[in-house]
């Protein structure tokens, strides 16, 4: 267990980082290129990797091994996530050159509310050793889901709305259109949202959902909060670079939810095997723990989920190009209408 003084070293590291984006990579509304996505998708790639080589010098290397393992697991899982930010941005008609700003502080906010799946995840793995079994089950049945279900790449993805957006929609009006940058507005004497706070809001909530796989998939790689909070939080804090890296080659990734199943199914695997050998329920071997149980070592896990998601993806570009898959942006069609409110006499900034 980290010492609070790293706890706090972290925690000022990571919000330093998000601010620095915003205010500096993002600080100016632009539609990002693609040397400029790539050049800080490849910065935040290589801090992350710099950060978990370090817990060979400070920790031990079997740490370092379990942050990257976790590492690349969320990472893998954001992308197949960027599917769904995708629709969002299409459904709510963001305008390009706002993208980057709601991007990052909606993964700023879904970092907000992970944190708080970690530490309820870690609380009761902590008090219930059988909770490795429902996180272990769990994975397993949604690998199989994923994997009957082929994934966003096929085109079958939809946003609807959830219970918190309708909420916040009946709690204050929303104005017809953006207002450039601003989030509330006071028109014709009251107070507003614009639709970019709606939209950061949609972003962070639907982040929750995906929250209830990739959390128990980290958990099944390492017990530790610390490295589960950072593993998750170098993978969103370079998820708006790698949106615009990849958008254009989101539909190309026709294998990418199948690689992620084998992972989801193979970690879920691992988390009942380690189960097993602290076994208490009665009804399984007497309640006795199961010690003799093989389970999968860090290293090994971190070698099947490389090795697993490099082959979906090389397989997806070598099939995709056979087929000439390719992305439709629904905002980069004309026939969208986008209004980007970029008139920033239009109400009162609040």
């Amino acid at each position: 267990m980290e010492s609070p003084l790293v706890w706090t070293i972290t925690l000022a590291g990571i919000v330093g980082m998000f601010v620095f984006d915003l205010m500096v990579v993002v600080g100016r509304p632009h539609v990002p290129t693609f040397k400029e996505s790539v050049r800080w998708s490849l910065f935040y790639i290589a801090l992350a990797l710099i950060f978990g080589a370090s817990f060979w010098w400070w920790s031990t290397p079997d740490k370092g091994a379990q942050f990257l393992a976790g590492y690349v697991t969320e990472e893998s899982l954001s992308v197949d996530n960027l599917f769904v930010f995708l629709v969002i941005l299409t459904r709510f008609a963001v305008p390009p050159r706002l993208r980057e700003r709601v991007l990052l502080i909606g993964i700023a906010l879904a970092l907000v509310f992970r944190g708080a799946f970690i530490a309820a995840g870690a609380a009761a793995l902590a008090a219930f050793h059988w909770v490795f079994f429902l996180f272990g089950a769990f994975l397993i049945y949604t690998a199989v889901v994923i994997g009957r279900g082929g994934g966003a790449e096929e085109g079958e993805v939809e946003y609807k709305e959830n219970a918190f957006i309708r909420l916040v929609r009946r709690a204050m009006p929303v104005t017809d259109g953006y207002r450039g940058t601003k989030v509330l507005v006071r028109e014709h004497g009251v107070r507003m949202m614009t639709p970019l706070l709606l939209v950061i809001i949609a972003l962070g909530s639907t982040d929750v959902m995906f929250a209830l796989d990739s959390i128990p998939a980290i958990f099944g790689l390492t017990q530790d909060p610390y490295i589960v909070f950072t593993a998750n939080a170098f993978a969103l804090l370079g998820l708006r670079q790698l949106f615009f890296v990849v958008e254009g080659l989101l539909t190309r990734l026709i294998y990418l939810s199948y690689g992620l199943a084998v992972v989801l199914g193979f970690i879920g695997v691992k988390m009942i095997l380690e189960a097993l050998h602290g076994n208490s329920l009665p009804f399984i071997n007497g309640g006795m723990p199961m010690e003799e149980v093989p389970v999968p070592s860090t290293w090994l896990s971190l070698g099947v989920i490389v090795i697993v998601l490099g082959v979906a993806a090389a397989a997806s570009m070598i099939m995709s190009k056979r087929t000439g898959a390719h992305l439709h942006d629904p905002l980069a069609d004309p026939s969208v209408e986008v209004r980007d409110g970029s008139d920033e006499d239009a109400g009162t900034k609040e």
